[in-house]
């Protein structure tokens, strides 16, 4: 058996390559909870986290690598409610890239982690041979603050709500639009950004959030089928409250993927205790009116995820299969 581009689509196939080969070989207390950051206990409790960005093309309209790199981490570890404090930044760059392309990459992620009070501490750089690299890659890795305990996927339980902080398949729409092989001319902007802010407005607030996942590869299908393999319930959630732009529905048709599957680089799915969720979803939409509450998790121990229609008529969402628009990240 060989590795395919399935393997790192966020769908069926990267979940049996983590849980079945990765996981087994480094397999550890820490590493099996499969939170997005893991939790340290140092001289306190820390987050840590790591990433690598691929992303083609480096530049598309909302973002480039550098930013995308800034947000992936700082949104990982602010997804275990932790505070991103310091940032690696690890480059292998391929011989022939404009250097003011590379000034312009590193300033994207410069600015995000100074609005973020994020310092970036230590990196690496490594120059391979023309061909041998598609123009940059980019390794980021971060410690950060825990400011809200166990926000982690054992915490599910029944009857919470399911929030979703904005619409989706922006960012993979984007990048699919812009990929050469297409070339759509489009105004749709990449959802990318970092969700510090709104998660500090959370826990500010009193907000005790049970779970939160950035819907990066696999889209708000991988999230949601992932909560509910690792709880064994069932998560029900609405169509129709789900926010779609017209822009990623129009993509979706024209080449056949589902919206549900489609990336995003700055959305997030939470799920919060029902006295919690009304307040919760004012704050997420003092950030983006397009957050909603989609759902809840049911106490039927089924491992599905069911999504109702506006008729009243349910399906189960399935987890994403096969390969999934790659090099999204």
């Amino acid at each position: 058996m060989k590795i395919m581009l399935s393997h790192g689509g966020g769908g069926e196939e990267m979940n049996s390559l983590i849980n079945e080969t990765i996981f087994k070989i480094f397999d550890n207390e820490i590493l099996s909870q499969s939170n997005d950051s893991a939790i340290l206990n140092l001289n306190s409790k820390c987050a840590f986290s790591t990433d690598s960005f691929v992303v083609t093309p480096i530049f598309f309209n909302g973002g480039d690598i550098g930013k995308i790199a800034a947000c992936g981490t700082i949104n990982d570890l602010a997804m275990v409610g932790a505070k991103a404090k310091y940032l690696s930044c690890s480059l292998i760059i391929e011989e022939g890239l404009e250097i003011d392309e590379l000034k312009q990459i590193l300033t994207s992620l410069a600015e995000i982690c100074k609005n973020d009070g994020v310092k970036v501490v230590c990196g690496d750089t490594k120059v391979v041979p023309r061909g041998k690299c598609d123009k940059i890659f980019i390794n980021t890795s971060g410690i950060g603050e825990i400011i809200c305990d166990n926000v982690e996927l054992k915490s599910l339980r029944p009857k919470a709500k399911v929030l979703l902080s904005g619409d989706i398949g922006r960012h993979g729409g984007v990048i699919l639009a812009s990929r050469e092989e297409f070339e759509l001319s489009s105004a749709l902007k990449s959802d990318c950004k970092s969700l510090n802010s709104v998660v500090l407005e959370l826990v500010k607030n009193g907000i005790k959030p049970l779970c939160m996942r950035d819907a990066t590869r696999g889209g708000l299908s991988a999230v949601l089928n992932e909560w509910s393999k690792f709880s064994n319930l069932d998560i029900l959630v609405f169509e129709e409250k789900i926010k779609v732009s017209d822009e990623v529905t129009g993509i979706c048709e024209l080449f056949g993927f589902e919206p549900y599957e489609l990336a995003n680089e700055g959305t997030f799915v939470l799920a919060v205790s029902e006295e919690d969720a009304p307040l919760a979803l004012k704050i997420l939409k003092e950030f983006d009116q397009n957050a909603s509450e989609i759902g809840e998790i049911l106490d039927s121990k089924n491992s599905r995820v069911i999504i109702e229609n506006a008729y009243k008529s349910r399906r189960f969402l399935e987890p994403p299969k096969g390969e999934l628009l790659p090099r999204i990240c």
